[in-house]
């Protein structure tokens, strides 16, 4: 409510403003009165009003002295909204005021809607400033937080960013000791949320992020990090996370911080912890200052990782998963420093799949989707995700290279087939031989056969025969029955049959064809 002070001498022109106003504007304003200026000064300075309705005329100190004098304790700064009482005979001197900043005048006798206008444009502009103000003061408090939040990303990023002084000291208000989390939430199919998203799901748990740490912002990977006064906020946050079942929130928690200084290592440290949420599927945070001790870190399986990338082809799918869960020591899985599988990812990446790609070419669209979705084992909730995955990838592998090699011996076998047939053409061949002579089997065989030379084996073979007999037809005087057996035809009238179907024509035809051609090319050349 709006403190209101009436200020005038006649005791029933304050009594009756102040009733006016109360049943005009119920609940609105609370009314203080007075009868001069004196005693409405050492009202004011118990406790300022937004408006003050005064007269001008008053003993012991009159409106304008009043005024004067508000003005000067306030310094020029924000004073109440006044509205002047005068006399027709004090309105020139009442407009002297107006250095004073009032808003209106009321000539005596005073008019219920003229008072009551002036009052509801009073509200109206001290509403809007109030709003401007709140306005203001939100914009300068976002500002400040982005500022800081922008300082604070850059020491996340940059261990010797220069911070002015300024800064420095803002950085040095934290409250000690600190603790630093960041948290991520990943999805059942191994897919994250989106920043923004993280903060609001925290914020439905435990309410206003201000109220329980002091700095948050998101980092240049889109974590959310906060720091808070110690770990166990982050505990409780985790507490109702499970209770909520939001089991893909998780948190890293760093060791305690003293300095802003210790900002960028508690961060680092935050971050590897939550990285450890991928070794252990129950647990949804992870305290730096658990992770350390009595971790195995064994040099890299350059052997073991030679086997694998020789056994991807062949077929043996079991010993691949077996050699697989000794690349990765999956017995102590739990007692592994993440360091190790971090290296051991990687080499499989590089070592195995990598070369592989680079000796057969590009795999299948499923598998490359795949392949790159291994490439990096954070893309995954957990680590039994990510050696799911790359299990199907390498199995999806060996069968791609079981198809390339697949594919270069049934070429080898159809060529084989093709100088086959152009050998024994003139004999009584068929299908059945000619597969017998590569060892394949003859339905498979016929399959392949067309698949390589896009006809069938009988369309293909008489082909052969036709083009061999075309040849004898113009270069020797060879009966047409002679030509027939000599390519293999078991008769004549076969071959006549045979060479109209594929050449338009028949065998005399062509013969009488090409001589007329080989006897006008020796006119011109005579010529």
């Amino acid at each position: 409510m709006m403190r209101l002070l009436i200020i005038d001498d006649e005791k029933n022109i304050r009594n009756g403003l102040k009733t006016m106003i109360e049943r005009e504007f119920p609940d609105q304003y609370v009314i203080e009165m007075a009868g001069n200026g004196a005693e409405a000064l050492e009202m004011y300075r118990k406790e300022r009003a937004d408006i003050m309705i005064t007269d001008i005329r008053m003993p012991v100190m009159d409106g304008i002295t009043l005024l004067g004098q508000i003005t000067a304790e306030t310094g020029g700064g924000k004073g109440p909204a006044v509205v002047i009482l005068s006399g027709y005979d004090d309105f020139e001197y009442a407009k002297s005021a107006i250095r004073y900043r009032v808003k209106e005048y009321l000539l005596k006798p005073i008019r219920r809607d003229e008072l009551f206008g002036i009052l509801t444009r009073i509200n109206e502009e001290w509403h809007e400033e109030e709003h401007n103000t709140r306005k203001l003061e939100q914009e300068t408090e976002s500002f400040r937080r982005e500022l800081r939040a922008t300082r604070l990303r850059g020491l996340l990023m940059q261990g010797d960013v220069q911070l002015d002084h300024e800064a420095q000291e803002e950085l040095c208000s934290l409250a000690v000791p600190f603790t630093v989390g960041v948290l991520d939430y990943h999805y059942n199919d191994g897919t994250r949320m989106k920043p923004g998203e993280v903060q609001g799901l925290v914020e439905r748990l435990i309410g206003p992020l201000e109220k329980t740490f002091a700095e948050i912002l998101t980092d240049w990977e889109g974590k959310l990090v906060l720091i808070g006064s110690g770990k166990q906020c982050f505990e409780d946050l985790s507490k109702q996370a499970e209770a909520r079942e939001q089991k893909g929130l998780l948190i890293g928690i760093s060791r305690e911080g003293r300095s802003y200084s210790d900002i960028r290592p508690c961060y680092k440290e935050a971050c590897r912890a939550l990285q450890y949420t991928f070794l252990y599927p129950q647990a949804n945070v992870i305290d730096f200052s658990n992770i350390n001790e009595g971790r195995v870190n064994p040099l890299a399986p350059e052997e073991e990782l030679r086997k694998l990338l020789n056994m991807l082809g062949t077929d043996r799918e079991k010993e691949m998963k077996g050699l697989l869960m000794v690349i990765f020591q999956t017995e102590q899985l739990k007692q592994l420093d993440l360091s190790y599988l971090e290296t051991v990812g990687r080499k499989i990446n590089e070592r195995v799949l990598d070369e592989v790609f680079r000796v057969h070419g590009e795999a299948s669209v499923e598998v490359l989707k795949l392949y790159r979705m291994v490439g990096n084992m954070y893309n995954f909730r957990h680590f039994h995700d990510y050696y799911r995955s790359l299990e199907h990838l390498l199995i999806g592998v060996n069968d791609y290279i079981l198809r390339v090699r697949s594919v270069h011996t049934e070429h080898a076998d159809m060529n084989e087939a093709l100088k086959y047939i152009e050998a024994n053409f003139s004999r009584s061949i068929n299908m059945a031989m000619v597969s017998n002579h590569v060892s394949l089997n003859y339905s498979y065989f016929s399959e392949a056969f067309k698949a390589y030379t896009g006809e069938s084996f009988v369309l293909y073979l008489k082909k052969v025969r036709i083009s061999h007999a075309k040849k004898l037809l113009s270069e020797s005087r060879s009966k047409l029955e002679e030509v027939s057996v000599a390519v293999g035809f078991e008769s004549s009238k076969h071959f006549a049959r045979v060479f109209k179907e594929l050449e338009g024509i028949s065998p005399g035809e062509y013969r009488a064809k090409s001589m007329l051609a080989r006897y006008s090319l020796h006119e011109d050349k005579e010529l």
